[in-house]
């Protein structure tokens, strides 16, 4: 097997955890080595970047779905226990590349859940924990926002102006302001002016497909390259098959494969950073005579309390032209009303919303095909072409965000039959979306279509009600006690003092925002840690 010189810190994942970590310890002087299973992306292998692009992003290549896409990096999910798809990507920059970079931060009540609401679990950190985290990871995602938000905690005002609002947006803002609910233009990690590595947004809207001109805040683009310049090694095409221990009990590095060899990379001290499915896998597959239900598992709490964040949405159509491609496509306005509990409505915590535009033709085709009160609408020849004028560029769609609470069934576990490309187990996901969650999401859609019609819809309808998100969340729980936990509030295991998890497992509630904000947040939390105590950490000498 062949060995590599013992780094310091070892990463596995370059996704938005990953990088962050990589970055920061990078240029503090340690030795860092990440290893991902996928490669490097192209901008102009991107599907944004062709006509197409709608077609390219669900074909077999470009699809969310690992299970859909298939590449030879790619590892398989047994969906036959879960109501959702499972999304993510593998490669540099991770999930970043193709996510629509809403970039907002949770509120200091999502920290205390059981202390506010009964349920769930604290957070063992604040807000205020994080906050001058979130400050630096916004400056190095090239974050644009207008500051002042009323809903908002404290914290620096976004390094980069905000977005102009769009028609889509302006036009909801009417209708929120006709109902008296909040909204603020959104948050986003796509600069408005050229910035660090980040190119200026040229509103190409085709975000969710990648960003073809580099200004999107996909960590391949804005934290990796400073990882490498700080001398970091990136191992691309390098699939972990388990961490190793040294006779200690402390993790001394991976063992991984590329190219079809087999490898052993060691290391003074790990991080994991392979999202909320692919991190549990990696430590049950890294059982051991120590571990023998899994790396770092004697709570039997790894893999437990997924939470996929389900949303829903609600698509209006206006007699305007409201040139609703246009981007940024994350987030026009986004509205915190309903975000807070309110015991009147029947459950705990609540949703946020962004305006979205609703994309290109085939999307708006899926919408009316699969729309609640629409889809058995005639739709095809003269129909069809009459919906789609109807609709292309006059449609604004509110994206209801709902917080998924977490459920010790809803869980990752390794799948006894399907295997990757090197033979090692996929993963089996159990989910089921919670009657809380549920009645989140009804809520939610229901004031969303009042929203349409207050901002002068001709016609509203919901065309998701429950769909997986791509937040994929809560399965290394953060805690102080070791018995119902993973990790401390450091993200390091209370098992092995030198193994750290610094993705979104770590999340002991999901929160109803997007979560890449508040995952690199951690990760420079977790990586500063080290820094400051980089003379009282365990570590390694194997």
């Amino acid at each position: 097997m062949t060995q590599a010189s013992t780094a310091d810190v070892l990463i596995v994942g370059a996704g938005a955890s990953g990088a962050t970590a990589a970055k920061h310890l990078a240029e503090q002087g340690f030795s860092v080595v990440v290893l991902d299973q996928g490669h490097w992306t192209s901008p102009s292998d991107l599907p944004g970047n062709h006509p197409e692009y709608e077609l390219l992003w669900g074909n077999h290549l470009w699809h969310p779905d690992p299970n859909m896409r298939s590449r030879p990096e790619d590892y398989p999910t047994n969906l036959d226990d879960s109501e959702q798809p499972v999304y993510m990507y593998n490669g540099a920059g991770g999930s970043t590349v193709f996510f629509a970079a809403v970039w907002s931060r949770p509120l200091p009540s999502d920290f205390r859940v059981r202390t506010f609401d009964g349920v769930a679990d604290d957070w063992p950190i604040s807000y205020e924990d994080l906050q001058p985290h979130f400050d630096a990871t916004d400056r190095d995602m090239g974050v644009s926002g207008l500051a002042g938000n009323p809903a908002y905690p404290p914290g620096a005002p976004p390094p980069l102006p905000a977005h102009p609002i769009h028609l889509t947006g302006l036009r909801m803002a009417e209708g929120l302001n006709r109902l008296g609910w909040h909204w603020w233009p959104g948050y986003s990690a796509i600069p408005s002016r050229a910035h660090g590595h980040q190119t200026q947004c040229v509103r190409l809207g085709v975000c969710r497909t990648g960003c073809v001109v580099g200004a999107k805040g996909s960590a391949d683009v804005t934290l990796l390259p400073d990882a490498l310049r700080h001398g970091a090694r990136i191992e691309t095409g390098a699939r972990v098959a388990r961490i190793t221990l040294d006779e200690n009990g402390l993790a001394s590095g991976a063992v991984y494969f590329q190219d079809g060899e087999e490898k052993f990379q060691p290391a003074k001290l790990v991080m994991l950073g392979a999202n909320g499915i692919g991190t549990p896998r990696l430590l049950l597959m890294s059982d051991s005579a120590r571990f023998p239900n899994g790396l770092a598992n004697t709570s039997d709490m790894v893999g437990r309390r997924l939470m996929l964040h389900p949303f829903g949405s609600a698509v209006g159509l206006y007699e305007d032209d409201l040139e609703d491609w246009v981007g940024p496509a994350g987030t026009q306005i986004e509205c915190m009303e309903f975000y807070e509990s309110d015991p009147s409505r029947g459950f705990v915590r609540g949703s946020k919303w962004h305006v979205m535009g609703t994309g290109g033709p085939l999307e708006m085709a899926t919408r009316w095909h699969i729309g609640e009160g629409v889809s058995e609408e005639p739709f095809w020849g003269a129909e069809f072409t009459a919906r789609m004028k109807q609709s292309i560029g006059h449609s604004i769609d509110w994206i209801v965000h709902a917080e998924d609470l977490p459920e010790e069934h809803n869980r990752v576990t390794l799948d006894p039959t399907i295997a990757d490309s090197d033979g090692l187990p996929g993963a089996k996901i159990t989910y089921t979306t919670s009657e809380n969650t549920h009645k989140i999401l009804d809520f939610g859609l229901n004031r969303a279509l009042e929203a349409h019609e207050a901002a002068g819809a001709s016609k509203a309808w919901v065309t998701f009600r429950n769909f997986s998100s791509g937040h994929n969340l809560g399965t290394a729980k953060m805690g102080d006690d070791p018995e119902t936990s993973v990790v401390d509030k450091w993200g390091r295991s209370h098992d092995v003092p030198n193994l750290y998890v610094i993705d979104g497992s770590v999340f002991p509630t999901s929160t109803a925002t997007n979560p890449t904000s508040t995952i690199c947040a951690l990760a420079k939390r977790a990586a500063t840690h080290i820094v400051e105590t980089r003379r009282e950490q365990e570590v390694s000498t194997a």
